[in-house]
């Protein structure tokens, strides 16, 4: 016996232990950097970004008046697949099946965050007042600003905040892969979508991902920084998990 106590306090190796810095801690503030540094490039009028965003757009809006039927469809999966009540719905489904599953507290972290994100958005659209392309032909109309893209922003928060939640339940393996590839290419479809039919910057798109996943990155940086605190009691569900 003396031996086996002896020995346990080593049998956990340094490399073992969890990371002070994981990667949402680094990632929150490094999004939030580069979004404020193309943001403020944007609002000083810096020609070179100015003059691709134009190129971009201009060249994108002339092939959706070119093609018709694939504007259509972009139409379709901008104002219904990726729309940003189409997301938040998504979050307010995920949000009711833990709270059903008794798992109240990332419940409401994850509410918190969509409220936190859609509140960030429009006060930034306010804030920067950023005026849309203009078109003499359109194929499309939005309203609001448009820094940063509220479409961009909520995708990359929700899919975002699903993939915390997918590591979060220890879910399996081709569970995370479909949430992520299913993420990546609704926010890398929407960012597209707005900046083709002509209603977004692309510098708005990116500005919307880069933010959208900040706030995402922010509350996994926070929920993980529970564990500084010291465990907490938890209620045990009837296969003798805790619900978080």
């Amino acid at each position: 016996m003396a031996t086996l106590s002896t020995m346990a306090p080593s049998s956990r190796h340094p490399s073992q232990r969890p990371s002070p810095r994981s990667l949402p801690h680094l990632a929150a503030p490094l999004c939030t950097a580069v979004a404020a540094v193309l943001t403020v490039l944007v609002l000083a009028g810096w020609d070179p970004l100015l003059e691709l965003d134009a190129r971009v757009t201009a060249e994108l809006h002339r092939t959706a008046v070119a093609e018709p039927g694939w504007t259509r469809l972009n139409r379709v999966l901008t104002d219904w697949v990726w729309d940003p009540w189409t997301m938040r719905a998504v979050l307010l489904v995920t949000v009711s099946w833990l709270v059903l599953r008794g798992a109240r507290r990332p419940a409401f972290w994850l509410l918190a965050a969509a409220i936190a994100g859609t509140v960030l958005q429009q006060a930034l659209k306010a804030l920067f007042d950023r005026d849309r392309p203009r078109w003499s032909d359109p194929v499309d109309s939005a309203g609001f600003a448009a820094l940063p893209s509220g479409h961009a922003m909520t995708a990359a928060l929700t899919c975002g905040l699903l993939l915390w939640l997918a590591h979060l339940h220890e879910a399996g393996r081709p569970v995370r892969l479909a949430v992520l590839w299913v993420g990546a290419v609704s926010v890398a479809g929407v960012g597209f979508t707005r900046v083709y039919l002509g209603v977004h910057w692309p510098t708005d798109v990116v500005v919307g991902w880069l933010l959208g996943f900040a706030v995402a990155a922010a509350t996994a940086a926070l929920w993980s920084g529970r564990g500084a605190r010291g465990p907490r009691p938890e209620r045990h569900g009837p296969e003798g998990r805790a619900p978080w």
